[in-house]
C-alpha cells in the first residue's frame, strides 16, 4: 500500500487519484484515427455495481460524469452485447467499457467476452476482483482454489480475452492500460480486453504522472499487401475460368465496400457473402449473388461447387457459414485469402495476402486491369440470380392478408417498408438462416447479424448499442420467442434512456431452428417445443400460455399486436416512426402448415448417432455418412 499523504503534498507533475479515478480519466482521453478521421475510443461505460466496484469504479464514474458517460445495465452479459453492437456499428473505431462486481457479475461477462473475441470486435471489460492485500480471506464471493492463491473467478475470462491483466498495484495500471488500448485499436488483435481490478486497489490513491492523462491517438494503419503475393493473386485470377469472391465481415470492418464494388464492376467476378459480410454489395448489384454456405442461396452455393478460384476477403472460413469443408468441390479449386489477421489468411491452404481489405482490393484491382470474366459465365450467374430473386419474392408474398404470416412473410412485410437507413439486428434461431437467404440488403450496414457466436439474447441489447452509434436511424431487433426469453431485461434500459429501438417478436412456440436440425439428424424435435408435457412424458401438448407481448409491455415498452399479415404491415409502419421503444408482436405460421423459406442449399456437418434404435436416427445416419464422404481438406 502507498503511504498516506497530507493534503497538498502531491509531487510536481503528478496527480493524486485512486486507481479507479485514474483509469476513468485515462480512458476519457483515448482516440483512434483512420484515414484522417478521429474517433473517441471509449465512448461510454456500462456498469452494474456491487461490493467489488461500487466504491472504486462506481465512485470514479460519479466524479467523472462529464468526461465519461455512464450507462446503467440490467444484466452483465447484455451490457457486453450492447457494447459489441456499438463497436460493430462504429466499424471497430470506437468501443464501450463494461464494469461489474466480483463474483456472479464477473462470470456473467464470459459469454459476451467470447462473442466479442470470436467476432473480432473491441470491448473493454473492467470486472472487480478479490482483495490484492488479502486483509480477510476468503471475502464475499471469493473462489478458493486449494492449489493457487492468486486465482479468482475472473480467470475464466482469460481464454475469451485478447488481452488480460490483473492490476494488483496502482502503478501497474500504466503499462496495462496502454497495452489494453493497443489491443482494442489493433484490427488484427482486437476482441475482448480484460483488466481485472481488485477492489482494494481500485480505491487506493497514487501519485500519477500527468503524462498518463495526455490525449493519445491510436493510429489504425491500412496494411498493404506484399507486392509479390499481389502479383501471384493477379496471375491466379487471370488464369481462372470460374472465379468467385466470398466477402466476410472484414470488408465492413475495413470500410472496403467501395473498393469491392470497383473490383466487381471492373472484373465481373461474382460476390457471395458470409453472414458478417452480407451487404458488402447491395442486393441489386449485378455481381451480388447472396449468402454462401448452409444458409446461402442456390446461386452462390452452385457457383461455389464449380469455382476454380475462390477469393476470400475478411472471412474466417467458418464451416457453417461457408460450408468450407464440403462446398468447394472443383477439382482444381484454389484459394486466395485477403485478411488483416495472418491466422485467418493462411486457412484453406490458400495464397495469403495479409493486409487491410480495402488496400488489398484496390491493389488487386489495379493488378488485373483489363481482365473480365467470360461473358457466358456472367450470363450464367445473372440468370441464376434472377431466378433466386423470384423465389425470394414468392417467399415474401402473402396471398391472404387476413391470416397469420409465415416467418418469411414477416421479413417480406419489413422488406417492403425499410429504406437504406434501417438497420436489422439478429443473432440466433431460425431467423439468421432466413435472413441470409432472403434479405435484400440496401446499404452497407443494414444487415447486422451476429453469427460468429450466434448468441441467443444478443438482439435487444445490441440494438441499443447500434442505436447509440447510429442515432436517428430506425434499428430493428428481430427476436424469436426462444431468444426473447433468454434476455429481455435491457428493454428497461431502452425505456430509461429513451432509445427508440423497434423490436419484432416472432412467436412460434419453441426453438424453431434447433427443432428443424433435430428432425434432420433423427432426434425428432426432442426438447425443442415450448409445450405442455403430455401423459406420455413428451413435450407435445398444448402451447404454453405465455404472453410475451404482455411481458414486454410490463417492462415499459409500447406493444402493437399483429394477428394477421394486414395487422403486421400496419404495426410495422407505426413502429418505424415511433419516438420511443416499440414492440411488434406476431404469432407466425410454421413451415409445417404453409410454405416457408427455401431449404438449405449446402450441407452442415452435425454428427449423427452412429448406433440407434429409432428409425429416424438410423435413416439420418445413412444420410450423414453419404454427405461426410464429400469432406475435403484443401491442401
Amino acid at each position: 500500500m502507498t503511504t498516506p499523504r497530507q493534503a497538498g503534498s502531491v509531487p510536481t507533475g503528478t496527480r493524486r487519484l485512486t486507481t479507479a479515478q485514474a483509469l476513468v480519466a485515462f480512458l476519457a482521453r483515448q482516440y483512434t484515427e483512420r484515414d484522417g478521421r478521429r474517433h473517441r475510443l471509449i465512448g461510454a461505460t456500462w456498469g452494474i455495481f456491487g461490493h467489488g466496484n461500487v466504491a472504486g469504479v462506481g465512485q470514479a464514474l460519479l466524479e467523472s460524469a462529464e468526461d465519461m458517460p455512464y450507462l446503467q445495465g440490467r444484466n452483465e452479459q447484455a451490457m457486453v452485447h450492447a457494447a459489441v453492437g456499438y463497436a460493430r456499428q462504429s466499424r471497430r473505431l470506437a468501443a464501450h467499457a463494461v464494469t461489474t462486481s466480483i463474483g456472479p457479475g464477473a462470470t456473467n461477462l464470459v459469454t459476451g467476452a467470447a462473442l466479442a473475441t470470436i467476432n473480432h470486435l473491441p470491448v473493454l471489460l473492467l470486472p472487480g476482483d478479490t482483495f490484492a492485500t488479502r486483509p480477510a480471506d476468503p471475502v464475499l464471493q471469493q473462489l478458493e482454489v486449494p492449489y493457487a492463491g492468486d486465482v479468482s473467478v475472473n480467470d475464466c475470462l482469460r481464454p475469451v480475452s485478447r488481452w488480460f491483466d490483473r492490476i494488483t498495484r496502482p502503478e501497474a495500471l500504466v503499462p496495462a492500460a496502454l497495452q489494453a488500448m493497443r489491443v482494442l485499436a489493433d484490427p488484427a488483435q482486437t476482441g475482448a480486453v480484460t483488466l481485472a481490478l481488485p477492489q482494494d486497489v481500485q480505491a487506493e490513491a497514487y501519485d500519477w504522472p500527468e503524462d498518463f492523462f495526455a490525449e493519445r491517438t491510436w493510429q489504425i494503419p491500412r496494411a498493404r499487401p506484399d507486392v509479390h503475393a499481389t502479383a501471384q493473386a493477379a496471375a491466379a485470377l487471370r488464369a481462372a475460368r470460374r472465379p468467385l469472391l466470398v466477402a466476410g465481415g472484414g470488408v465492413h470492418h475495413s470500410e472496403a465496400e467501395d473498393a469491392l464494388r470497383a473490383f466487381a464492376d471492373a472484373t465481373g467476378v461474382p460476390v457471395a457473402s458470409t453472414q458478417a459480410g452480407k451487404g458488402s454489395l447491395p442486393y441489386d448489384h449485378p455481381c451480388d449473388i447472396g449468402g454462401v454456405g448452409h444458409t446461402g442461396t442456390a446461386t452462390a452455393d452452385d457457383l461455389a461447387r464449380s469455382a476454380d478460384l475462390v477469393i476470400g476477403v475478411g472471412t474466417r472460413w467458418s464451416d457453417f457459414t461457408t460450408a468450407s469443408s464440403t462446398l468447394f468441390q472443383g477439382e482444381q479449386v484454389r484459394f486466395v485469402n485477403i485478411n488483416v489477421t495472418a491466422f485467418d489468411a493462411h486457412k484453406m491452404s490458400g495464397l495469403s495476402l495479409v493486409a487491410d481489405a480495402r488496400a488489398a482490393l484496390q491493389e488487386l484491382t489495379a493488378a488485373v486491369e483489363g481482365y473480365q470474366v467470360d461473358a457466358a459465365y456472367a450470363a450464367e450467374y445473372g440468370e441464376a440470380k434472377a431466378a433466386w430473386e423470384r423465389r425470394v419474392t414468392a417467399a415474401f408474398t402473402a396471398p391472404d392478408p387476413e391470416v397469420p404470416p409465415t416467418q418469411p412473410q414477416v421479413l417480406g412485410a419489413l422488406d417492403s417498408l425499410v429504406t437504406p437507413d434501417d438497420i436489422l439486428v439478429n443473432a440466433a434461431g431460425s431467423l439468421p438462416g432466413d435472413l441470409h437467404k432472403l434479405w435484400r440488403a440496401r446499404s452497407v450496414d443494414q444487415y447486422h447479424v451476429e453469427y460468429g457466436y450466434s448468441c441467443m439474447g444478443y438482439e435487444i441489447p445490441a440494438a441499443i448499442g447500434v442505436s447509440m452509434a447510429a442515432p436517428g436511424r430506425p434499428v430493428w431487433a428481430l427476436v424469436g420467442d426462444g431468444t426473447y426469453l433468454m434476455n429481455p431485461t435491457e428493454i428497461v434500459t431502452a425505456v430509461q434512456e429513451g432509445v427508440p429501438i423497434k423490436m419484432v417478436i416472432l412467436q412460434n412456440h419453441g426453438y424453431a431452428s434447433i427443432g428443424g436440425l433435430s428432425e434432420s439428424v433423427g432426434s425428432e424435435r426432442f426438447g425443442t417445443a415450448y409445450r405442455h408435457r403430455t401423459a406420455e412424458g413428451t413435450f407435445t401438448g398444448a402451447p404454453l400460455p405465455v404472453d410475451l407481448a404482455a411481458n414486454a409491455q410490463s417492462l415499459g415498452m409500447r406493444v402493437l399486436r399483429a394477428r394477421s399479415v394486414r395487422d403486421l404491415r400496419e404495426a410495422l409502419v407505426e413502429a418505424r416512426v415511433a419516438d420511443g421503444p416499440t414492440c411488434v408482436y406476431v404469432e407466425t405460421e410454421t413451415a409445417d402448415t404453409v410454405s416457408g423459406a427455401p431449404g438449405a442449399q449446402a450441407w452442415w456437418d452435425v454428427p449423427v448417432a452412429e448406433t440407434a434404435t429409432r428409425p429416424s436416427a438410423v435413416k439420418a445416419r445413412e444420410e450423414y455418412d453419404r454427405q461426410a464422404a464429400t469432406r475435403r481438406r484443401h491442401l
